[in-house]
């Protein structure tokens, strides 16, 4: 159950548009899908591009509006048993905010193309990001499946 108020406010800066309509088919991931997807950002916002072209790659901050919200612990497909929603990528959360790495395509006015998206058409955007490979890159970053804290 969520809380009676809210303890921040969000001002979408646009819309991702992408070939998906339902959840069922969305990629698992970004990684799992070549289509080329437009970040729609909305002109209040266009002059934050400048500069965004020398970026090979982002990061979109984007809230998955049709999620579920209430969700503390999920079964996923996947897994024999329940898992806590923050050991999980899932949309159904109780903030529900995701995030992608994406590869700029191109750049039109203030539409961006990217490739590397995973959610559905009309998502809002909350931030663009650059994506700077000698800071976000974790190669050693493992996730435990079993939660047993082993490494």
């Amino acid at each position: 159950m969520l809380p009676d108020s809210y303890d921040a406010g969000l001002h979408f800066i646009g819309r991702l548009r992408t070939p998906w309509s339902a959840r069922g088919q969305c990629p698992k991931n970004g990684l799992q899908s070549d289509a080329v997807c437009t970040v729609e950002v909305d002109p209040l916002y266009a002059p934050g591009l400048q500069n965004v072209s020398g970026c090979t790659h982002l990061i979109l901050l984007y809230w998955m509006d049709r999620a579920e919200r209430g969700l503390v612990r999920q079964r996923p497909r996947h897994a024999a048993g329940s898992r806590g929603t923050f050991s999980l990528r899932s949309p159904a959360r109780p903030n529900p905010i995701a995030l992608s790495v994406v590869e700029l395509v191109g750049l039109t006015g203030a539409s961006l193309q990217v490739r590397g998206l995973d959610c559905l058409d009309g998502t809002p955007l909350l931030d663009i990001k650059p994506y700077y490979a000698t800071t976000d890159s974790r190669p050693e970053a493992r996730v435990d499946r079993a939660g047993t804290g082993e490494r």
